[in-house]
């Protein structure tokens, strides 16, 4: 397959992004070749370490999410920073974080991200709900509180 079809979509997904302070978005980051990196509980905390770093700086408020070994989920109301710079920031320092632990350099998440504006009236606790059970799904637990990275705030 020629390659220009690829590269042409990319483009055209990023073109059709839209930033919108106050709306919660469903993000998915995935690790580069998905590694599955966040078996190691170091590499998980690091990168949720970054999390909370930037919902503590308004960034983006964190409402859900889990880290799955070679992904990451995040439901998330966007606040004081457009949703690209969000997801770079978090890459960008997870990225340092996890190759300072490991005494490595290079790429960490493959580039780009998959975003969902979730609809005024989407049942936002449904979603969050959805994004916590993907342990479950995926066969790593039997019990959602056997998982030790996800979060929401309803709990």
């Amino acid at each position: 397959m020629d390659a220009s079809p690829i590269a042409h979509h990319g483009r055209a997904l990023r073109a059709g992004r839209f930033s919108e302070p106050g709306r919660t978005y469903l993000l998915t980051a995935v690790t580069q070749r998905r590694r599955p990196l966040f078996h190691d509980g170091r590499l998980a905390r690091s990168l949720i370490a970054e999390m909370r770093r930037l919902h503590e700086q308004r960034a983006g408020l964190s409402l859900a999410w889990v880290v799955m070994p070679d992904h990451l989920h995040w439901l998330v109301l966007l606040d004081n920073m457009p949703l690209s710079r969000l997801v770079l920031q978090l890459k960008s320092r997870s990225a340092i974080a996890i190759n300072r632990i490991h005494g490595t350099s290079g790429r960490i998440w493959q580039k780009g991200f998959h975003d969902r504006a979730l609809r005024h009236d989407e049942d936002v606790l449904t979603v969050a709900r959805y994004i916590v059970a993907n342990p479950l799904r995926a066969g790593l637990v039997s019990h959602i509180g056997d998982y030790p990275w996800w979060d929401a705030a309803w709990l």
